[in-house]
């Protein structure tokens, strides 16, 4: 058996900061409210160089994509009743009805996205840009 070292500067801490996921503090587990449907997608820009020739090394996996899409259905919701939240890594939204607290697939950057409210379709639709490291595929962030 060994001895468990805890290496808080609180005695009482029984985990770090560093080990609590972002966004945890919205979750809310005895929320009645129901979560909405959704669907994300990823997108990319692409030219000619990219489809004919495969010169700039991209490919179809996420991993070359700029922007995430995340669709929500908002049946029976009017704009003025939506309430969104974007951190670096999570998607908050709330209505009367509804409430989808979104872990995203990738880090974005919060201050560019965008949304838009489709009554017709009742659906959301964020749009938001990936923040990645420059790479030898990704080799700006614009």
């Amino acid at each position: 058996t060994g001895t468990f070292q805890v290496k808080s500067e609180n005695k009482k801490t029984i985990w770090n900061t560093e080990e609590v996921p972002e966004g945890s503090e919205f979750d809310d587990t005895w929320d009645p409210r129901e979560k909405p449907e959704y669907e994300i997608s990823f997108k990319q820009h692409v030219g000619t160089e990219d489809v004919f020739f495969g010169m700039t090394g991209k490919d179809p996996s996420t991993a070359c994509c700029e922007d995430i899409v995340i669709k929500i259905k908002l049946p029976e919701t009017k704009y003025s009743d939506i309430t969104l939240d974007i951190q670096d890594k999570v998607l908050d939204l709330r209505t009367p009805k509804k409430k989808l607290l979104l872990h995203l697939p990738y880090p974005v950057n919060s201050k560019e996205g965008r949304a838009r409210f489709l009554s017709e379709e009742e659906i959301l639709e964020v749009t938001l840009r990936v923040s990645r490291k420059f790479d030898f595929i990704n080799f700006s962030d614009g």
